[in-house]
């Protein structure tokens, strides 16, 4: 067997698997899921009618969606943001010196390997449990509400626990560009004359942009995707005050067998975010090559 020959069948016995498995779970029902957005179907029945454009009308009249997408917006905005901040800020001072520093990074980590629904039901338990008794021993009316049926309180909440589940993966990424940073180019900033503040604006960020490239990416994906916390903790809750896209399409598929809407609803959600994702990574990977 020539040597060609035999790369060719080494890359297609390695790719296949993954090409099948990404096909069968992935393409082939995002490519139904197009097609039953243009049908009429509740997902139980075998009376499947044509719709044409109808669902994608009724996304546009339907208040419960542009709701959930108003939520998701303001969630995305502020999870990204403090994700960001909190995993670069731990990753400065975990790429110290520090004796615990292998430590802390593990304890940080720990929580991301922990699956988001029972991540979800352990606050829930946190937040109408122990926040109840810490406010009768403090009497602090922070502690004392619901934070779960008041819906201010219940976007913090939700907030809150994605990025004490979240941050210490964003952390490692940040910490793997910090620790790629030369130390020599830090010494000469120093030796000219470049304070901290200077050294980590002229040099380290600079460098570390792909870093950032990434993590924004991934904290925007991961945040209009919402979905594991979101039933754990609120189910949307109070009144659809925390709703989020993808909770909002479950619902609409699986319990009001609204199936074709919510199809059509889906592929809205994807278009959505395929742009802002694409359009974000295009204009940090432009800044990269402008650095």
């Amino acid at each position: 067997m020539k040597s060609g020959t035999r790369k060719l069948w080494t890359y297609v016995v390695f790719v296949a698997p993954a090409l099948f498995f990404f096909t069968l779970i992935i393409l082939v029902p995002f490519l139904r899921a197009i097609l039953y957005s243009f049908q009429d179907w509740n997902g139980i029945n075998s009376d499947i009618a044509w719709a044409g454009w109808d669902n994608y009308a009724a996304i546009l009249k339907d208040t419960g969606f542009h709701k959930s997408f108003a939520f998701t917006l303001k969630f995305v905005f502020v999870t990204t943001i403090l994700l960001n901040l909190f995993g670069f800020l731990l990753a400065l001072v975990l790429n110290m010196s520090l004796k615990s520093r292998n430590l802390l990074r593990t304890a940080f980590f720990l929580p991301y390997v922990i699956g988001p629904v029972i991540i979800g039901f352990i606050w829930q338990f946190i937040f109408t449990n122990l926040f109840a008794e810490i406010g009768k021993v403090t009497e602090w009316s922070m502690f004392m509400k619901n934070w779960l049926s008041l819906p201010s309180y219940a976007f913090w909440s939700l907030v809150i626990v994605t990025v004490w589940h979240s941050v210490g993966y964003f952390m490692v990424i940040y910490l793997a560009a910090l620790q790629g940073v030369p130390a020599d180019l830090l010494e000469a900033a120093e030796i000219d004359g470049a304070g901290r503040w200077k050294r980590m604006l002229n040099v380290v960020l600079p460098l570390i942009r792909p870093a950032i490239t990434i993590n924004l990416f991934l904290a925007i994906s991961s945040g209009f995707k919402a979905f594991d916390l979101n039933f754990a903790l609120t189910r949307g809750g109070p009144f659809g005050s925390t709703e989020s896209i993808a909770y909002h399409i479950y619902l609409d598929a699986f319990t009001k067998n609204l199936f074709t809407l919510a199809s059509a609803k889906a592929v809205v959600f994807f278009l959505v975010l395929a742009g802002i994702t694409l359009v974000q990574v295009s204009v940090m990977k432009r800044k990269e090559v402008e650095m």
